[in-house]
């Protein structure tokens, strides 16, 4: 009997101390919830240039630096009088932040976590729909590029299927398709000059697209295996990154940034954006990647 009582009192026990952690949990919950938001005009998409400037001094400190330009964008999810929460996400790489926002000086001062090496500070001010400031690396030692300026200006995002590689801005770079000059190669020639004596001599060739890339669209088209199957494989793999894209995918891959950078359409916001694809986008991504397999590339001799 007494040891029917014992365990009866444990589970009473037991009952309340699980009653008091919920009580606890629910408290927490509507404390946060009391916190009451401010500036909500100003969440949202911040997009634009990431980049170590190429001064000599930079160079001579840092000479295994990347002085390219880079995409990065940062989502202001969040903002309470002593708290900015959001993430920002750059060649694939999505890093949560924690921050504060000075009012008086419109200044940002966002925290990524430091859980991995190439985390950092920004400090950024706003100017009317604008940040403006510097990026700097927790470790300094173990990032090449440690100092980074940031130029941002606010983007609405917003996944529309009509997305499309434009000709136009293409021929900007002045070729009339793209060109992946990521993955050049290096072509052997051989010629026998006047006097009978062999000569050689070599040339990088790169990567090509055709038009293809500016008449398929992935995403409102049903694609079939005679529609693709004499595309070559630059061609493949540009149609089927078009629909990442289009959802605001961040690449880590910097052949398919090349490509999508040019656009004034892609906004990237995120390193998965898997959930968001549609049915026939899915069905569309099987068939290509099926096909890409075994595509063939076709290469061109361009100046730069």
């Amino acid at each position: 009997m007494m040891k029917k009582i014992v365990l009866i009192a444990m589970s009473i026990a037991l009952f309340s101390c699980h009653k008091e952690e919920k009580k606890e949990q629910e408290k927490v919950v509507k404390e946060e919830i009391k916190i009451p938001e401010i500036h909500k005009e100003l969440y949202g998409i911040y997009t634009g240039d990431f980049f170590m400037e190429d001064s000599q001094e930079n160079i001579d400190q840092y000479p295994n630096a990347d002085f390219e330009y880079k995409k990065l964008s940062i989502k202001l999810n969040k903002i309470t009088k002593d708290s900015v929460y959001g993430y920002s996400v750059v060649n694939g790489n999505q890093r949560k932040f924690r921050g504060v926002f000075n009012e008086n000086s419109s200044k940002f001062i966002l925290d990524e976590d430091g859980s991995v090496k190439t985390d950092g500070r920004f400090e950024l001010v706003l100017k009317k729909d604008s940040l403006a400031g510097t990026w700097l690396a927790y470790q300094k030692q173990n990032v090449k590029s440690p100092e980074k300026k940031v130029l941002l200006k606010r983007r609405e995002f917003a996944y529309n299927p009509n997305f499309m590689l434009e000709k136009s801005q293409i021929e900007e770079m002045d070729y009339e398709n793209p060109v992946d000059w990521e993955q050049g190669k290096t072509k052997i020639h051989s010629y026998v000059d006047d006097e009978g004596n062999t000569q050689t001599y070599e040339n990088i060739v790169y990567r090509s697209a055709s038009d293809a890339v500016y008449k398929i669209n992935a995403s409102k088209e049903k694609l079939t295996e005679k529609r693709i199957k004499n595309l070559r494989k630059l061609d493949l793999e540009i149609i089927k990154n078009a629909i990442y894209a289009r959802h605001g995918y961040s690449f880590k891959k910097q052949t398919y940034r090349n490509f999508f950078e040019y656009t004034d359409w892609y906004v990237p916001v995120s390193n998965n954006v898997d959930a968001e694809l549609t049915p026939l986008e899915k069905e569309n991504i099987v068939l290509l990647s099926r096909f890409t397999k075994y595509a063939e590339d076709h290469y061109d001799t361009f100046g730069r």
